[in-house]
């Protein structure tokens, strides 16, 4: 079986180890796997037994993400390992983040930058499942890829310690955040099986702190985790915490794994979502999973005007100035990076 030592570990007493790269803080007997399955102890050392054996690699759109407003129209390698520290019964990812084998296709480092750059993507995304529990397979191909000029993303559920944030963030150019039923801490409790939510919370501080661009996401589930007062909330802390210009993405529920019976989100309990984030103070709110409709694209905060328009993960029409203003009334809209435009046909597999 593969294994790489682990980073950010502890000893305890009795060849029992810490681990301190997700908020579970696993303890780990000698011979166990942590939360996540892919972390074992061998005589007091931890190792992950999922490096560089990608269980998928494809080139994706950086509006997949969702990124909208970084290095929009980029294209990303996304890479993922088997595993995960959450047990959401919703994933749409089931078939790899709730894999126990550790199964994939060799593919190190050097492999995913010299293959980014051979299909012309500007980046690295670690994502599919939680990059947290791949951390130093992401490390290390993160620290390669800033040498070749490439930027890096993760796609993560924010429940990861702040120090995995210190050693990743001097190489981590933007990050998506993705909540479930508006960080209800019941909601996560029951359908994730994670204990708290503040973990999640002092990431996301701590990766403003960083300089990390930021943009947060929050699957609407209905019934079960539509609240649009939480909703609110949260739109409300972010504002507050993060900035008013902090892309918040509002996603659409499909049933998808255990909760296939539980309808996809009304268009209607969206748009209203999309209006609580709007009035709590937000100036870039988007609704996701929704292809062609008018809250995919991005609007001048001051005068309105349609500045992005977007069908699904493509732009259609680009209509910034050449220093991201808006044509009407010269307000800076928030990008970071800079316009790409490409024309390829999603997913493109690798692997």
């Amino acid at each position: 079986m593969p294994r790489h030592e682990a980073m950010l570990y502890e000893l305890l007493q009795g060849n029992r180890v810490r681990c301190n790269l997700c908020a579970r803080r696993c303890i780990i007997s000698d011979g166990g796997v942590g939360f996540c399955g892919v972390r074992r102890n061998e005589g007091g050392k931890l190792y992950s037994l999922s490096y560089a054996v990608a269980c998928a690699a494809n080139v994706d759109p950086i509006g997949k993400k969702p990124l909208s407003h970084f290095h929009p129209g980029a294209l990303v390698m996304s890479i993922a390992t088997v595993g995960c520290n959450f047990r959401c019964q919703f994933c749409d990812n089931w078939s790899i983040s709730q894999e126990r084998d550790i199964v994939g296709r060799d593919f190190p480092p050097e492999e995913v930058v010299r293959a980014t750059m051979e299909h012309g993507c500007q980046g690295i995304s670690y994502t599919y499942t939680e990059p947290t529990i791949f951390f130093e397979y992401a490390y290390d191909t993160a620290v390669l890829a800033h040498k070749h000029g490439l930027f890096n993303t993760f796609v993560t559920n924010g429940y990861m310690t702040l120090e995995a944030i210190e050693i990743i963030a001097p190489y981590l150019d933007a990050a998506t955040v993705d909540f479930k039923g508006g960080g209800d801490p019941e909601f996560y409790r029951k359908f994730s099986m994670v204990p708290s939510v503040e973990p999640i919370f002092e990431a996301l501080k701590e990766m403003r702190k960083r300089n990390i661009h930021v943009e947060v996401t929050n699957l609407v589930v209905p019934k079960i985790g539509d609240s649009i007062e939480r909703i609110k909330e949260l739109a409300s802390w972010i504002r507050e915490n993060l900035g008013e210009d902090t892309p918040f993405h509002l996603l659409r529920f499909h049933p998808d794994y255990k909760l296939t019976d539980i309808p996809s989100t009304e268009i209607r309990t969206l748009e209203k979502a999309y209006e609580a984030a709007r009035e709590a103070g937000l100036n870039y709110v988007y609704l996701g999973n929704v292809p062609g409709h008018k809250y995919e694209n991005t609007y001048c905060p001051s005068c309105r005007e349609l500045v992005i328009k977007r069908f699904g993960f493509d732009i259609v029409r680009w209509n910034l100035t050449a220093d991201m203003r808006c044509p009407k009334c010269g307000r800076q809209i928030a990008i970071k990076g800079k316009f790409h435009r490409t024309g390829l046909s999603f997913p493109y597999p690798v692997i």
